[in-house]
């Protein structure tokens, strides 16, 4: 009898056990990065909000055409087409300095989809997987009512076919400034100590030479 116990509650132990894996791996996969990715982006300020849709489903590809739009409406919900508003996107890989020249800047074009008519949209091509910000800013045209803003989206892109063009190279410079400023030493410094290594292994393989 007792055994049998022993037994009765080891397998209900194991399949408690169980349930709970299950359910705690379900709830990892419902919070992971894949599913929250296919979210939109709300963004607003003081009078006018914006909701970024990039197709498709939201997962940007490198080396891709991705459709990009802006559900821009001023407060209350009134839509901002892009003949209201003279609105310019900028596109920097990230992190990147302030001031620093935005990697794109596509040009707007007014688009209709789904229930938003006229409001801009664009295509990008993003050269490499990775971390980018895409910043719409706008002002009114004559007879829009609603006042200047900047808008600011993260986004991820997966890998794909990256782009080796102009673009790309200018990713790269940005990336190695960014990675200089991280270590929290001057670009001129890592150079000159890069140099001091590869001296030091010059004179060291001179000297086993001599040997």
């Amino acid at each position: 009898m007792l055994r049998q116990s022993l037994l009765q509650d080891t397998s209900r132990h194991c399949h408690v056990t169980a349930k709970y894996v299950l359910s705690l791996l379900l709830f990892v996969n419902f919070i992971s990065p894949h599913s929250t990715a296919s979210a939109h982006q709300v963004k607003t300020t003081r009078d006018v909000g914006a909701i970024l849709h990039i197709e498709p489903n939201d997962n940007p590809r490198a080396g891709e055409r991705t459709k990009a739009w802006f559900a821009l409406t001023r407060k209350g919900g009134k839509v901002i087409r892009l003949a209201e508003c003279n609105c310019q996107l900028q596109v920097y890989a990230e992190p990147h300095a302030s001031g620093e020249p935005p990697l794109l800047e596509p040009a707007l074009q007014a688009l209709t989809a789904e229930r938003y008519q006229g409001v801009p949209g664009t295509e990008i091509t993003f050269p490499r997987q990775g971390n980018y910000q895409l910043q719409l800013r706008g002002k009114p045209k004559t007879g829009a009512s609603f006042k200047p803003f900047e808008l600011k989206f993260n986004v991820t892109v997966a890998a794909g076919n990256e782009v080796s063009e102009n673009v790309q190279g200018t990713q790269d410079v940005n990336q190695n400034f960014t990675q200089a400023r991280a270590s929290g030493l001057p670009f001129w410094a890592i150079a000159s100590f890069g140099l001091i290594i590869v001296g030091v292994f010059l004179a060291v393989v001179q000297q086993l030479n001599r040997e």
